[in-house]
């Protein structure tokens, strides 16, 4: 391999003022005859030359598209790629390191926008998750926003309307009340701004192209103090910090209430009930049932008990209990026998166990509910039902929803569900 005379300095800034350099960073400006700079700022930094440098310069305005790479691979001599904050993070370090060797460059770093961002708002950021969706879509965007982060850095692109696909996302899951919106103009420039934008007003029209987006969550609780009789949206229940999206999604619980055929009165068991959607939706539904919440992991109880406040309606008892314990130690006469029965949250093994326990108590036009993501194991719960005297039948729910992207729009798909329904005839 021939070996490489000539350097690629990439120099990250995040002032358009020379002094700001580093010694080290000025003397190679000083010594280093060809610059590539991105066009947003060539102006800015070309004037540099008029009392800084002895000799004069031979300027590039860089696109950080093939041109610029064809212009580096064309330079005999060393050169100097001028870059915004580290070139390594989102930036041109990528592209550089697919066209050149190592040896050829040397990564000069600034501070980041987003460390910048983070210092003049004043909030930690080592646990913030950072997207950037210049020159991409934002499918990744998406993917963290449905994690619920306590924090979100978003690099922005003026080209693609951003700005606008960020909100329009906010809104289409449910977060514009979920984060505070900080738009961050011109980091570490002169004409630096940062202000928190309202989402439920139009975006202001004097947004510098030069911008990016920080997500904090609010203090606010979203209670929701009206939800609608039917259908409630997912972000009304209060969900575990480390599962932050409901596992049965709204389009799925009105299938499973629609089934459970809800009586006026009566007692409807909702086993393996995570944060209580399915039970206190149908509570709602159907104020005067008697509605039993179990469910094994720690924290479910309180969990139940707050979005029971939410939707207004109080469940006749929680537990918060392995459901292998209840029945295997339990004296299951001490409880009312169920008219209504959902099977969620729980392994094959303990849901024919449920099955064959449950049911001997259930009488005729009781019903039981069960979700399945697992097609292995359908045959054998369907059996069980029909063996107890349930006629059953099976649904797939597939579902999806739009997200806005910069062409307009996709089609997200909610992961599909089985329902198997089985309704008591003897």
């Amino acid at each position: 391999m021939t070996e490489v005379n000539r350097k690629i300095y990439v120099i990250g800034i995040n002032s358009y003022s020379y002094e700001d350099l580093p010694p080290k960073m000025q003397d190679l400006f000083i010594k280093t005859r060809n610059i590539a700079v991105p066009n947003a700022y060539f102006e800015k930094i070309k004037s540099w030359s008029e009392n800084n440098f002895g000799q004069k310069k031979l300027y590039f305005s860089s696109q950080s598209n093939n041109e610029l790479i064809e212009w580096l691979r064309s330079q005999k001599s060393d050169v100097i790629l001028v870059s915004r904050g580290d070139p390594l993070w989102f930036g041109i370090g990528r592209i550089l390191l697919e066209n050149f060797t190592k040896e050829e460059l040397s990564f000069y770093p600034s501070n980041t926008c987003i460390q910048l961002a983070f210092s003049k708002l004043k909030i930690p950021w080592q646990d913030t998750i950072n997207v950037s969706i210049h020159g991409r879509d934002s499918t990744k965007l998406v993917e963290a926003l449905k994690m619920k982060p306590s924090s979100l850095a978003i690099i922005t692109d003026a080209k693609n309307k951003s700005l606008e696909i960020i909100k329009k996302n906010l809104s289409e899951l449910n977060l514009i009340d979920y984060y505070n919106f900080w738009l961050c103009e011109e980091i570490g420039f002169d004409n630096e701004n940062i202000r928190k934008l309202n989402l439920k007003e139009s975006l202001p029209s004097d947004i510098s192209s030069l911008n990016i987006v920080v997500l904090t969550k609010t203090k606010k609780i979203d209670t929701n103090n009206n939800p609608p009789l039917f259908g409630i949206s997912d972000h009304i229940f209060k969900t575990f910090d480390d599962r932050p999206n409901l596992l049965t999604k709204r389009e799925v619980r009105v299938q499973i209430l629609a089934d459970l055929e809800l009586p006026k009165n009566g007692v409807i068991w909702d086993m393996g009930a995570g944060c209580g959607s399915i039970g206190l939706e149908a509570l709602k539904l159907r104020p005067n049932l008697d509605l039993f919440c179990i469910d094994k992991k720690i924290g479910s109880k309180a969990l139940i008990l707050e979005n029971s406040k939410r939707l207004g309606v109080k469940p006749k008892f929680i537990l918060e209990e392995d459901i292998n314990n209840i029945l295997n130690t339990r004296n299951l006469n001490s409880f009312e026998k169920p008219n209504r029965l959902v099977i969620g949250g729980c392994d094959k093994k303990t849901k024919l166990q449920i099955i064959n326990t449950l049911s001997q108590g259930m009488s005729i036009g009781d019903i039981i509910v069960i979700p399945v993501i697992d097609i292995q194991i359908i045959e054998e719960l369907k059996e069980k039902l029909e063996n107890k005297n349930f006629k059953t039948n099976l649904n797939l729910i597939q579902t999806y929803k739009s997200l806005s992207i910069a062409e307009g729009m996709r089609l997200e798909p909610n992961n599909p569900v089985f329902l198997l329904k089985g309704k008591k005839y003897i």
